[in-house]
């Protein structure tokens, strides 16, 4: 375990905003296969959300509960409170979106089982003892966590930016629950790595675990688009490549890869600030106007 502690970079204060978790619903009955019209590969390559986040952020809602007792900052506590309620309806959210497609004819339980796998067993709990093993495991996975959480900033501060999407025609119900789910990401984005700082903070540790983190992300989600692709009932010669990756990032229709590249020395920066990354207004202002998330503030009123 590293004993080098740093400083943990301070957010900019005005980014800075209360969580909460929304309790959001979606009705899928509408919401077709290629929900992004006429490109199967754009709609599935996202759709590997669906099969990487419910088990994934189930896990960050174990290790977080367990790193509570670490945590000697009441309003880092706060956040990541909040942090662990967003996170828990996320799962929730995309993992109601699996039966949809099963329906539609793509059963995602092979892929999905795998991933429990990883989460569960490769990163889950060991039978370790207590004291300093069993608190080196539980900082390398904050640690991965914070790493995990730049690149779900990233998806989020995109989507909600990827005007392209709308221009397509891309289903609405799914828009807003990527732009819902995106801007929370970016809403919480400062909590895991200031949480990883005030816990750890050891340079060599984050750098260690972005590469570990950044891997296996890269791997699971071409293995998932391959998947979504070579599965789909309607397609007859379905495929996934880096270049086809890479086309529709120039399109505007995913992430591009110029940008997913820039944003790799950004994080291993020692200076890195995520509240630096994005825009808490715009996911504020997004949140205020998505469907789902105003159906369940007037749900809350009610109540």
């Amino acid at each position: 375990m590293s004993h080098t502690h740093a400083r943990p970079p301070r957010p900019v204060a005005s980014e800075r905003t209360p969580l909460k978790a929304r309790k959001v619903s979606f009705s899928w009955e509408d919401t077709p296969l290629h929900w992004v019209p006429g490109d199967p590969f754009a709609a599935h390559t996202i759709n590997v959300l669906h099969l990487l986040l419910p088990a994934g952020e189930r896990w960050f809602v174990h290790v977080y509960r367990q790193v509570l007792p670490h945590i000697r900052d009441e309003r880092l506590r706060e956040d990541v409170i909040g942090f662990i309620g967003q996170e828990a309806m996320h799962s929730q959210a995309h993992d109601e979106v699996l039966p949809h497609l099963r329906e539609l004819g793509l059963d995602p339980t092979p892929y999905t089982a795998q991933v429990d796998w990883l989460f569960e067993k490769l990163l889950g709990d060991r039978t370790l003892p207590p004291g300093r093993a069993r608190r080196w495991w539980l900082m390398e996975r904050v640690a991965i966590i914070a790493a995990i959480e730049h690149y779900t900033a990233f998806l989020g501060d995109w989507v909600l930016n990827a005007q392209e999407l709308d221009r397509r025609g891309a289903d609405p119900t799914m828009l807003d629950l990527l732009r819902w789910h995106g801007a929370e990401e970016v809403e919480h984005r400062s909590v895991a790595f200031e949480l990883f700082m005030h816990v750890d903070g050891g340079y060599r540790r984050r750098a260690r675990t972005w590469a570990t983190a950044f891997t296996a992300l890269v791997f699971l989600w071409q293995r998932g688009a391959r998947f979504f692709m070579e599965n789909d009932p309607t397609l007859t010669a379905g495929r996934a490549s880096f270049k086809d990756f890479y086309l529709s990032g120039r399109q505007g229709v995913l992430p591009s890869t110029g940008d997913m590249l820039r944003s790799i020395p950004r994080y291993l920066s020692r200076s890195y600030r995520p509240s630096q990354e994005g825009s808490t207004a715009q996911a504020v202002a997004y949140l205020a106007t998505s469907p789902a998330a105003r159906a369940a503030a007037t749900a809350e009123e009610r109540a």
